[in-house]
């Protein structure tokens, strides 16, 4: 049984795994020109943070689901050694191609601690104050999201490039011993049949649509036989995903849950959400970059409002849990989201750095809230050996609608800029010599922007700006869903007295 005195250094334990792991794919983003240059393979660049990508979104409602059989403490220490594992490989790697087999060992450690750490902090927290402990856990994604880049530049300036994966290795033990020494479990877990079938048709068909996705206009024609195939093979693949578990003695994805219209409506929040969110985290600073000439490697403070913003939310939701419904809090909030993303739509080449801040806090203040609340709601009414597979599924769903969204609004955002440049250039304008124009956040680097004529360079801006400006105009619309699905949640009310009674039956 877990101390009263010792559920503070398990809650550190948890935070520093969940931003460790949630941090990794932001930490590697400003180091990726460095990597590339160091081991080659630029045509294989995208497996470094896809390769991560894929395993964890895999392995999130596997891990969660074997948590509640087996328990959470085991699974969680699991993840925590293979994540560090994966860490030391990743720093040893010595090409593109080693380092992508080793960045999906890091992800299946990241798929296990991101769901299960909110599951145990569920577990060890007395009710009346998981509200504001599910915060900090908000909070430490929105600082992943901004400190990770900035950090990651540092170290790959400063020290090596390596060492943005060796860091995690003093932290991960940290977390471990807390956890290991300072854990116990009290729930009792029986021993129950394993799904392997739907585990595998869930991996293959994430493997699918990420490959479809991340081929699909660069490697191969979006019409190629490759990818409409692959398109094909997810297809089949979730139906025989969805047909397995609704069989299974024991389901991966339990689909009874979603018949819980909290659980179901939390999920689609999620995942529109987070597209939404994802969207703006990305595109805001090649905005800035563009239009007022920024630093690429001081990109992540451009995103410091909306940090802010989200940080405030994300603790404010969790301390309103017991003070009003689910429901209430998400529609503020939401709307907030949907103000904001609207707002981006506006912005022109010569609007100020003020408007754009204040745009940027209402995102902020719009998203912070789907990572404690949410969190929250998806495990609302379930029981214990339930809320691991609620928990991983929320997860699960949050990093599929970032996925699906940096993807497909990076495609409408690259076909409308390349649209205009080439009616710029059509137009008999001509690309200054030794300039590359099809990365929009190399063409705007200082140092680029000196080679262009300043008329040319203008251009270039609009057409970048209206890009941008066109594709935030496409992400209001996973915005609005995300609002209307907290329209339709129903009214239940965080109640401590009730989760009290559970929680001292658990103690």
């Amino acid at each position: 049984m877990a101390k009263k005195n010792n559920v503070v250094v398990i809650i550190v334990a948890l935070l520093l795994a969940t931003l460790m792991a949630s941090m990794d794919n932001t930490i590697v983003s400003t180091a990726i020109g460095t990597i590339v240059g160091d081991l080659g393979g630029f045509d294989k660049l995208m497996w470094v943070t896809s390769a991560y990508m894929v395993a964890e979104m895999a392995g999130m409602p596997i891990f969660g689901k074997l948590s509640d059989m087996y328990g959470r403490k085991r699974f969680f220490i699991f993840g925590i050694i293979v994540f560090m594992i994966g860490s030391a490989l990743c720093g040893t790697a010595t090409s593109i191609i080693q380092l992508s087999i080793y960045r999906a060992i890091q992800g299946i450690g990241g798929g296990a601690l991101v769901p299960i750490a909110f599951t145990i902090m569920f577990d060890v927290v007395a009710p009346e104050k998981r509200g504001k402990i599910g915060g900090l856990f908000g909070a430490a994604y929105g600082i992943s999201s901004i400190f990770g880049p900035l950090l990651g530049a540092y170290i790959t300036d400063y020290i090596h490039w390596s060492w943005i994966f060796y860091i995690n290795l003093p932290v991960g033990i940290i977390a471990f011993f807390m956890i290991a020494f300072f854990y116990k479990e009290s729930i009792e877990h029986s021993k129950q049949k394993i799904d392997y079938f739907g585990a595998f048709t869930l991996v293959a068909s994430i493997l699918c649509l990420m490959f479809a996705l991340e081929l699909g206009g660069k490697e191969y024609a979006w019409n190629s036989g490759m990818i409409i195939g692959l398109f094909a093979a997810f297809a089949v693949l979730i139906i025989g995903f969805i047909f397995i578990e609704r069989r299974a003695e024991e389901p991966i994805i339990t689909f009874g849950m979603f018949k819980n219209r909290l659980y179901s409506t939390s999920n689609i929040m999620a995942i529109f959400s987070g597209a939404a969110f994802i969207t703006a985290s990305v595109y805001i600073p090649i905005f800035i970059q563009g239009v007022f000439g920024g630093s690429a490697t001081n990109s992540g403070l451009v995103l410091l409002p909306m940090m802010v913003g989200s940080v405030v939310t994300a603790g404010g939701g969790g301390f309103l849990l017991s003070k009003f419904n689910y429901r209430t809090i998400m529609i503020s909030t939401l709307a907030l989201l949907v103000v904001g993303i609207a707002l981006l739509t506006t912005l022109t080449t010569d609007c100020s750095h003020l408007l754009v801040t204040i745009y940027m806090i209402l995102v902020g203040l719009g998203i912070g809230a789907s990572f404690s609340v949410l969190s929250n709601a998806a495990i609302h009414g379930f029981t214990a050996r339930q809320r691991g597979s609620a928990s991983s599924t929320l997860s699960f769903t949050r990093e599929l609608g970032m996925t699906l969204g940096i993807t497909v609004f990076g495609i409408i955002q690259s076909h409308v800029f390349t649209n205009k440049l080439a009616s710029l250039f059509s137009s008999g304008s001509k690309a200054p010599e030794g300039v590359n124009l099809s990365d929009p956040s190399k063409i705007l680097t200082p140092g680029t922007r000196e080679k262009i004529p300043t008329e040319i360079l203008n251009k270039i801006t609009e057409a970048l700006s209206s890009s941008l400006v066109h594709t935030f105009a496409w992400a209001v619309i996973p915005a609005v869903i995300a609002l209307i699905a907290a329209l339709a949640m129903s009214k239940e009310k965080f109640d401590p007295a009730s989760e009290l009674e559970e929680y001292s039956a658990s103690h």
